[in-house]
């Protein structure tokens, strides 16, 4: 017998099939959060902290994204479903942030608070976006990557994609920091593996025997940092600095087992609990800042156990 909540995300499921929901309460607070995907823990986590917060406030949230973060059209399409159950607010991570605007715009129109997480929209109309400062943490990347390789050589990207703001902060933030602060360090190539770690091995691997004197190498996101991981175990590359970014298991093991240096990890739990707690205050008619700066942190071998970091890396 389903739960009452799993009985709600199995029939949102499938409300492309079937049409919009039944209509909820009239004084019942509903909150659809829309997300990249499902395909990393890291959204696991940000939904973890959605329904603490919806706990909490008690209202009603679901919380959804495509199979995975190529998947433009099947997000936009969720996106459409739940404005068409007239939610009171809406949380939205945009995988392209230019193709939601239209469906955005409805949603102001209607009077629908729009909270943005995890990645911006190239828009005023979100209330306000729940995000980790992704230029200053890519910096910090870059920042270990030259302590790490001494200040010289040749670096490579691998991106989890050109059209979110996640993929674009974090890309930029990494490159302006390098041309900026180390000229003796080379950029050779950026490319893009979807987020999916399978398409990043073979970007990576690309870019490994392109280069066979690469010193270092940066995976923008879970799926990309784990498709480097990957390349170098396959092709047995020694002696590159790995540095990635997000959590789960899949890192922390390539962290305590060397074969990656270090990573940023973001606060995902805290990036859900922020949406709702937003949304809230949205729709009460509170004043919001344009940005909900969730933190972010290093971490590596040396202090992967100190409670700080263990408060926001996940499974």
């Amino acid at each position: 017998m389903l739960s009452r909540r799993n009985l709600f995300v199995a029939l949102a499921a499938t409300s492309l099939l079937a049409g919009p929901l039944p209509a909820f309460a009239q004084d019942e607070i509903y909150i659809p959060l829309v997300s990249k995907g499902f395909q990393h823990q890291f959204w696991q986590a940000v939904q973890a902290g959605a329904e603490k917060a919806a706990d909490e406030e008690g209202v009603r949230i679901t919380f959804e994204g495509p199979d995975n973060e190529t998947m433009v059209d099947r997000q936009i399409d969720m996106l459409s479903a739940a404005l068409a159950n007239n939610p009171k607010a809406i949380g939205f991570a945009a995988l392209d942030s230019q193709a939601a605007i239209p469906f955005l715009r409805q949603a102001q129109e209607a009077g629908i608070p729009v909270v943005a997480f995890d990645s911006g929209v190239d828009s005023d109309i979100p209330v306000t976006t729940a995000t980790t400062d992704n230029l200053a943490a890519a910096a910090l990347a870059a920042d270990k990557m030259a302590e790490l390789i001494g200040g010289a050589g040749k670096v490579a990207v691998v991106a989890h994609d050109q059209t979110s703001r996640t993929g674009i902060d974090r890309r930029d933030g990494f490159l302006k920091r390098i041309e900026s602060e180390y000229p003796d360090i080379e950029v050779v190539s950026v490319q893009y593996g979807q987020g999916d770690h399978l398409q990043s091995t073979e970007v990576a691997k690309a870019i490994l025997v392109a280069n066979p004197d690469l010193k270092g190498m940066f995976g923008t996101n879970e799926g990309s940092a784990i498709g480097v991981v990957n390349a170098v175990q396959e092709l047995g590359t020694e002696g590159l600095v790995v540095i990635g970014y997000d959590s789960g298991k899949a890192q922390k093991d390539a962290i305590m087992n060397g074969v990656m240096a270090g990573a940023i990890t973001q606060n995902p739990v805290g990036i859900g609990y922020e949406t709702v707690k937003a949304a809230i205050k949205a729709i009460n008619g509170e004043d919001l800042p344009d940005v909900i700066d969730t933190g972010f942190y290093w971490y590596d071998k040396s202090n992967i156990d100190a409670p700080e970091i263990q408060a926001v890396l996940y499974d």
